[in-house]
């Protein structure tokens, strides 16, 4: 079977607030139609579902999808043309894993990988490094499921390993998991 054409850049969108795009599926479909102002290209998204919080779990339901792009963008002016959509769409950095009008997070760029940083060593700093795949795509089914729609044959550029597989290899009960359709 042909894997060819496998999406080569992946770009999670999640929402839990209202801001100036309305409500957080809003938000999500808004930022999704700005993307091409931005130099990127959707060739595919998944369903917006409705996700248990992660991280901070005293918060709003999220609204969650993910994106398959192309871009001529290289990965760090890519992540500034998504920080400028977040910015857009109200968002402000106050509380990590907190609540957001909309948040854009860079999943993968082709096979490209980048040393990570520990989550203290992120506390330490003003701004979180890019680190490619990002770190904690393996753990967040708020990520995997809508890769699994799009990408079926995607595999994680260090494990090797498919969405469905990450999947399997969650507890049933996990922060971030899956309520339904948003």
């Amino acid at each position: 079977m042909d894997h060819s054409c496998a999406p080569r850049i992946l770009v999670g969108l999640g929402s839990n607030l209202h801001g100036p795009w309305g409500a957080p599926a809003q938000a999500v479909k808004e930022a999704l139609h700005r993307f091409a102002q931005y130099g990127i290209e959707i060739t595919k998204c998944s369903t917006i579902i409705s996700t248990a919080p992660y991280g901070k779990t005293d918060q709003p339901v999220f609204a969650n999808a993910v994106a398959a792009i192309h871009t001529h963008l290289p990965p760090l002016a890519l992540l500034q043309r998504l920080h400028m959509i977040e910015a857009a769409a109200g968002r402000r950095r106050a509380v990590r894993w907190g609540p957001r009008a909309l948040d854009l997070d860079l999943l993968c760029y082709y096979e490209i990988t980048t040393p990570g940083k520990s989550p203290q060593q992120w506390r330490s700093e003003r701004r979180h490094p890019l680190v490619l795949p990002h770190p904690e795509l393996h753990l967040r089914p708020f990520v995997l499921e809508p890769i699994r729609e799009i990408a079926p044959f995607w595999h994680h550029p260090v494990n090797g390993l498919t969405a469905a597989d990450m999947s399997r290899a969650l507890p049933a009960a996990r922060e971030g998991r899956v309520l339904g359709r948003a």
